[in-house]
């Protein structure tokens, strides 16, 4: 069982940054897929930003493109969310999920296997 924890929402300005980060205390994320997701209120959750195990390549959703940006900092055992000029409508509770190296998909929720509680990123106009 991998164990996600998610920090780094809050209150934000629209134009504003955050940086989310997860993290999995005893384990080394870099052997996993990581990815992002987001549900709004009276929303399906849906997907924002995914990286290979490898770190080599990255996905993003259209409607974050330019604007949000995945890493992984392997030294602190980290993956981070950088999200800059946010919107309202990027008001959502964030996902941090895991999935396994060999699981080629990671922008499907079905495909991720282990999930954190959330963080609230709440961004007013």
């Amino acid at each position: 069982q991998v164990q996600l924890v998610e920090s780094g929402g809050g209150l934000v300005q629209a134009g504003g940054s955050l940086r989310l980060s997860c993290t999995a205390p005893g384990r080394i994320l870099s052997s996993y897929g990581m990815a992002w997701f987001r549900q709004a209120p009276g929303k399906e959750r849906e997907f924002v930003a995914a990286m290979s195990w490898t770190g080599l390549t990255s996905d993003y959703a259209n409607s974050v493109k330019g604007r949000f940006t995945i890493s992984r900092d392997n030294a602190k055992n980290t993956v981070l969310l950088q999200m800059n000029s946010l919107k309202p409508e990027d008001t959502a509770v964030y996902y941090c999920a895991a999935a396994s190296a060999a699981t080629r998909s990671l922008t499907s929720a079905d495909d991720m296997r282990y999930w954190g509680k959330g963080t609230l990123v709440t961004v007013s106009s």
